[in-house]
């Protein structure tokens, strides 16, 4: 047994509570977003662009930080460097990207003048459950993935240089 292991339920808990606070507010802003329209009174719209500003700001984007962080350290903790992890992350890849698109969208409705036209948040709803999907999937069933055909040289260390050089200590 680790000396660590006693934190895993810890770092466990933390990071599906981190995770379901970063998918909600992933959820909610598009929905969030989909009511900015200026046609709805000055005041309203600035009331909403500011509880989609903070919302990414302060609560989604450090969730999704504090998620990532604590899921790796949870890696290491528990040394899962399995297949299915690996096909994980892939996933967690995807909501990332889904992120920094809304967070796209949100400035580029803030802070550029003219007349924006927020997408429709069906369809960012339904590519959000993809990875969401993916991750529950693969953390629930840890299927073995290890059938999977690669390249030979991805299944071998070829002994090569980095193209850097590494400190030593």
């Amino acid at each position: 047994m680790s000396m660590l292991e006693p934190i895993v339920p810890h770092l466990k808990s933390l990071h599906v509570t981190m995770l379901l606070i970063w998918c909600a507010g992933l959820f909610a802003l598009p929905l969030m977003l989909a009511r900015h329209d200026p046609a709805i009174g000055q005041a309203d719209y600035a009331r909403i662009r500011k509880a989609t500003h903070y919302a990414y700001t302060f609560f989604i984007t450090p969730a999704a930080v504090i998620a990532i962080g604590s899921g790796t350290g949870l890696i290491f903790v528990r040394g899962v460097f399995v297949t299915w992890l690996f096909a994980k992350l892939v996933f967690v890849a995807a909501l990332v990207g889904f992120h920094v698109w809304v967070g796209y969208v949100l400035v580029d409705k803030a802070e550029r003048q003219g007349v924006h036209k927020t997408p429709h948040p069906t369809l960012p709803l339904f590519l959000l459950t993809l990875p969401i999907t993916g991750i529950l999937f693969l953390v629930l069933a840890k299927p073995d993935l290890g059938q999977i055909p690669l390249p030979d040289w991805l299944q071998q260390p070829l002994g090569n240089q980095l193209p850097f050089d590494v400190p030593r200590r």
